[in-house]
């Protein structure tokens, strides 16, 4: 029986790249939705290729061009998720949310219910919303898989370990590339130097965030969410290699080390297909990287961002959404040519100070709407800070 599959923003480079696994098993699959913003030739393209039954595509304009082109085609085709709702009448076998961003959070939680299992790749979505998720995780008995390569790792190693079993938690840094740079050379960078990822082909908004090592900050509250292991067990560690992703050392004195190429679909392939021991076709076991490791402590002077950590509450708040957001909006600034790349640490610190929004660190969210409303808020409040 053909394993029913949808993905949420096909049309970025997780959903790309989750499209070319199955794609390569295409008769195991039926691809039951594909999600897109906006891109419509990528997604023209993914319809002739895997011929699914239901789009959404949420540009009014690129839905009405699509929904004429393939009039005379059984294809179902929406520019919303309200208007797709009860679309399935069993459950979905696997989900890949992939939406960038904290908007990715809504179709996450739509989608929940349909799905046997989800695999979530938006970092904002289980920041700013795990308690959200969760909740509806229980309620509809949905199995979750993190794909982020250092969650994947942690949600690997501990498949037969309980939490409380664990003394530390080593999530590694490359430190983008940026890490040899003389720190009085940081008021030099510029967003073309920023968004050159040494290791990883990403996106402009993540590249940046890997330069600044905000991403690292996102990653620890992410994994804390997640596995609701103490703060205080975490630990980042520059690797520049990306080979080792996630270091977990037990109290039984055992440590246990996940080592994989940087490449991103191997946590998709192995969320995908899980225990059924399909080969993915990769480099060999690579002895050079192995001998030569290389890790160490993060340059706080030169990545001031990791020191927010401090800042982020125990329990699951509205605050997380504060960080997420003006975060957001000082990226787009710097890429702008608005801000300088230093400037995008400093300001954070001021927002995260401000009294109107520590006040967050007590209430945790309650919907969608008052995550989405205070982000708004925040974004705005922020850039008339910064401009």
């Amino acid at each position: 029986m053909k394993k029913k599959i949808a993905i949420l923003g096909s049309t970025g480079s997780i959903g790309k790249s989750t499209i070319d696994i199955i794609y390569k098993n295409k008769n195991n699959f039926d691809v039951v939705l594909l999600t897109t913003n906006n891109n419509y030739n990528e997604i023209l393209n993914q319809i002739k290729k895997l011929k699914p039954k239901n789009i959404i595509i949420n540009n009014n304009e690129n839905f009405l061009k699509l929904k004429k082109k393939f009039l005379k085609r059984k294809i179902n085709i929406f520019n919303s998720f309200k208007n797709f709702d009860h679309r399935f009448n069993k459950k979905i076998d696997f989900t890949m949310s992939a939406i960038s961003g904290l908007e990715g959070l809504k179709p996450t939680l739509d989608i929940i219910k349909y799905s046997k299992t989800i695999a979530i790749a938006n970092k904002e979505s289980i920041i700013c919303g795990w308690n959200l998720i969760s909740k509806k995780l229980k309620k509809y008995n949905t199995k979750f898989i993190p794909v982020d390569s250092e969650h994947f790792s942690i949600w690997s190693l501990l498949r037969d370990y309980k939490v409380s079993s664990i003394e530390k938690v080593i999530i590694t840094a490359s430190g983008g590339p940026f890490l040899n740079l003389p720190l009085s050379n940081f008021k030099k960078i510029k967003p073309k130097n920023a968004i050159k990822h040494p290791n990883w082909k990403m996106g402009n908004k993540i590249s940046i965030d890997s330069a600044t090592l905000i991403n690292k900050v996102f990653e620890v509250i992410e994994a804390q969410r997640i596995f609701n292991i103490n703060f205080k067990k975490f630990e980042i560690l520059i690797h520049p290699k990306s080979y080792v992703h996630a270091i977990i050392k037990f109290n039984n004195g055992l440590s246990k080390i996940l080592v994989h190429d940087s490449d991103m679909k191997i946590p998709i392939f192995n969320s995908i297909y899980d225990k059924n021991n399909l080969e993915y076709k990769t480099s060999k076991l690579n002895i050079k990287i192995l001998n030569n490791l290389n890790f160490s402590k993060v340059n706080e002077k030169k990545f001031p961002s990791t020191k927010l950590l401090k800042y982020i509450p125990d329990n699951i708040s509205l605050y997380e959404t504060v960080l997420v957001s003006s975060n957001d909006e000082l990226v787009d600034l710097f890429l702008k040519g608005k801000i300088k790349f230093e400037s995008i640490s400093r300001n954070l610190y001021k927002i995260l100070r401000m009294k109107e929004f520590v006040k967050f660190k007590k209430r945790s969210p309650k919907n969608y709407n008052e995550l989405i409303n205070l982000s708004n808020y925040v974004r705005l409040k922020t850039k008339h800070l910064c401009i």
